[in-house]
């Protein structure tokens, strides 16, 4: 198990997400980190699913072999820590599939 915290711009993506599809906080956070979390396992071990748990603003995620192995070997040449290195490959993917087009046409104005 890798643990992580959400940074502020996943955390801003999840409330931009949010907004647009009239979701709570919580639920559009944990789409993100669904989301974020898929690109970079799909990127690495080719995996169509992610388990991960969220308290807060922190991750818990259950990496795949592959995935593993390939941020130990990140964070070995890096020399920082495979969770750093998770969290910054996530952080890479926090705005994807953000797209106002998908915004509710009755929904209330955003500014």
């Amino acid at each position: 198990m890798i643990s992580f915290e959400v940074s502020d711009r996943l955390y801003d993506a999840a409330e931009q997400w949010g907004e647009a599809r009239l979701e709570d906080i919580d639920d559009a956070l944990e789409t993100k980190v669904e989301q974020a979390l898929l690109e970079v396992e799909h990127l690495v071990s080719g995996a169509h699913e992610v388990t991960f748990e969220l308290e807060g603003r922190t991750v818990h995620h259950d990496p795949t072999d592959e995935l593993a192995a390939f941020l130990e070997t990140q964070a070995a040449s890096a020399d920082i820590e495979a969770s750093d290195v998770l969290a910054m490959y996530v952080d890479l993917f926090a705005r994807v599939f953000l797209d106002e087009a998908d915004r509710p046409s009755n929904a209330p104005p955003t500014g």
